[in-house]
């Protein structure tokens, strides 16, 4: 179990953008930084990091939090994993307790499956470098393909021995039970006896954004016709090869500094181009590319060039995946490299600056390229200049911005000398058919929707003002808590019958006001949470000099951090619009927090009141005997109470009679 002492310091350390920024693309709005999520697909970033607060909120999904939250969220990380990822990103040196046994037997099956991951991946490449056999055959391998130690140490390449079994025993010996080697496809159970799946074949470990072994690539270095040339690791809870690239641990980085990302085939193709010097390259691992995939890449950049092979055949079944980079808003460009090249070959015999200036040179737009892909063919046939025009058509009607469509437009008309005007007539039919069939099922779902909805009428829902009104108290204390402000104290009392009211001037901690208000009151917070919430916050500030909210948040059990998270994300969510950059000044609560402060708790004060009369009125009797009197007299005193907090607000006077 980690020590407090070093989930103190990790904390103190980790920058909640520079951890983000290893899987998200930032951009500095303000004082706080926007991306686009990545926990769902979306075009306008909604994804937001604080780093001022050390936290962050995606708007899009709900979800939030700290630096940990985010490695927990979306690289399912257990709490201690993300402690220990961040002790390794910042050098820290990690202090043990001893662990129970009840938390051993707490592991669940994905944590299980990703140690025995990790220990695969360790075992495969002390293997390659610590045995004869590894040496001789997967090491020898690995050389002759030019990899240096530095570059397979990078990529944790191994070798897993030709003996039947050889894996399944050393782990099953290390205490991993057979289960989730069988569930990570590590090993094959027969009823005989159990056997390695990769046998006898040079490794290559699939890891996930974060560093997590997810799977296995496996190449066999014998003739074996019978056997497969590579063999992946099959679908699992951790694995699913469609949402997945080789590389992107290692390239990640790169992606988002350099904003453009090289898409290859191959393993190889990827530790090649590393090797060389350029480190912004992953691979769809001889995969068709998906959607998933492209939405990986989009975490960091909008920019994708595509890496093809030389030889024509290659180039023509590669080029359909161009149509769903599009589909994604992506922008995408294509180089391919001499024929009988690939991108493992060329990087491997060409200098750094030779081929970064060959892939700068050689990096076309996809029209330029379909269009010299495929014209030698079209040239001298109308019939198949028209499908090829077609077929350049259809691919810009995948992209979603209307600018860029009207350029390649252009573009497309100047290449193949046909009129734009074709062009987009040809295109507006294209995108109208789309927009029909979007639309049919649009309607199919409103026709569903209208019978339910007269079966069964909905009442709109109402606003929960009680809700709104405590949450704001909430607010108010996590954000401004402990500044030192000037407020107005409304005195209303008696003088020898006559109502009296004055002001005065009182310097306090916000916080103070705050609970002096709904002590005065004797007002508690009606929502449970916001009053958990409201009382640890109030005892926090009693304790510490300074509030400290990432040391706050790292004190409150999930729940109550999740909704701090919402409520501090939720203020700032207006700078994701930009309104400076537009020139729209936006009146910051900064400039009045005392009124701000005070409108609040009076907002309140006379909600409460409002809530008193109607309680009155309820309690009248109809029945003429009774006298009434008393409770007129105590609901016109709060009418005229509410009337004087509604002057000192400016708002319209509403009684209650």
């Amino acid at each position: 179990m980690i020590a407090q002492a070093t989930i103190d310091t990790v904390f103190e350390t980790a920058r909640v953008e520079e951890v983000i920024g290893d899987f998200v693309q930032l951009k500095r709005a303000g004082s706080n930084f926007k991306g686009l999520s990545p926990f769902s697909d979306e075009r306008s970033p909604s994804f937001m990091v604080s780093p001022a607060k050390g936290i962050w909120k995606d708007f899009s999904s709900g979800k939030g939090g700290n630096s940990v939250a985010f490695l927990m969220e979306h690289s399912h990380f257990t709490y201690p994993e993300a402690i220990r990822y961040l002790a390794k990103k910042y050098n820290i040196e990690i202090e043990e307790t001893e662990r129970s046994e009840e938390e051993k037997l707490n592991t669940d099956v994905r944590e299980s499956m990703y140690l025995v991951s990790e220990f695969a991946k360790t075992y495969f490449h002390t293997t390659l470098l610590n045995t004869e056999e590894g040496k001789a055959i997967g090491l020898s391998y690995f050389k002759e393909r030019g990899f240096t130690n530095e570059t397979i140490k990078k990529f944790s390449l191994g070798y897993s021995p030709e003996t039947w079994d050889a894996f399944t025993k050393e782990a099953l010996g290390k205490g991993y039970k057979m289960e989730f080697l069988e569930s990570t496809g590590l090993t094959i159970a027969r009823e005989d006896r159990p056997f390695d799946r990769f046998k006898s074949r040079v490794m290559f470990p699939i890891q996930s954004m974060s560093g997590r072994v997810l799977g296995f690539g496996g190449r066999i270095l014998t003739n074996d016709k019978k056997a497969a040339k590579y063999l992946n690791s099959p679908e699992s809870e951790i694995y699913h090869k469609s949402k997945v690239l080789y590389g992107i641990f290692q390239a990640k980085q790169s992606i988002a500094k350099l904003n453009n990302c090289f898409l290859v085939e191959g393993y190889t193709d990827v530790i090649q181009f590393n090797q060389a010097g350029i480190e912004n390259v992953v691979a769809s691992s001889g995969t068709a590319l998906t959607p998933d995939q492209i939405r990986l890449i989009n975490r960091l950049t909008k920019n994708i060039t595509v890496l093809f092979d030389g030889d024509a055949a290659g180039l023509r079944a590669s080029v359909r995946g161009i149509d769903l980079i599009l589909e994604e808003g992506m922008n995408v460009k294509v180089c391919a490299f001499p024929d009988g090249e690939d991108p493992d070959s060329f990087a491997k015999k060409t200098p750094y600056e030779e081929l970064v200036a060959y892939l700068d040179n050689n990096a076309k737009d996809f029209i330029q390229f379909k269009a010299s892909l495929l014209m030698n063919d079209a040239k001298n046939d109308p019939v198949k200049k028209a499908d090829l025009i077609r077929d350049m058509v259809q691919s810009i009607s995948k992209i979603p911005d209307r600018i860029q469509r009207e350029i390649y437009i252009q573009e497309c008309s100047r290449i193949m000398d046909i009129s734009e005007q074709v062009l987009t007539s040809t295109l507006a039919q294209l995108v109208q058919k789309d927009v029909a069939e979007v639309g049919k099922k649009a309607k199919q779902e409103q026709k569903a929707f209208e019978v339910v909805k007269n079966e069964n009428p909905v009442e709109a829902e109402k606003v929960d003002v009680l809700y709104r009104l405590e949450r704001k108290i909430i607010e108010i204390l996590l954000l401004y808590g402990n500044k030192i402000e000037v407020f107005d104290y409304l005195l209303i009392g008696t003088n020898e019958g006559d109502i009296e009211k004055k002001s005065i001037k009182k310097e306090l901690k916000v916080y103070d006001q705050v609970y002096l208000s709904l002590q005065e009151d004797e007002t508690l917070l009606s929502n449970p949470l916001f009053l958990e919430l409201y009382q640890s916050i109030i005892n926090y500030y009693h304790q510490n000099d300074e509030f400290n909210l990432e040391q706050y948040l790292t004190q409150l059990p999930q729940h109550l951090s999740q909704e701090v998270t919402n409520i501090i994300m939720d203020d700032e969510q207006y700078s994701l619009d930009n309104w400076e950059g537009q020139n729209i000044l936006v009146k910051q609560k900064e400039e009045s927090i005392s009124q701000y402060v005070t409108d609040n708790i009076f907002r309140l004060r006379s909600f409460l009141i409002r809530q008193i009369v109607q309680q009155f009125l309820k309690s009248i009797s109809t029945d003429s005997k009774i006298d009434n009197s008393e409770i007129l007299s105590d609901i016109n005193d709060y009418n005229n109470l509410n009337k004087d907090i509604c002057v000192f607000l400016g708002v319209v006077v509403q009684n209650y009679n």
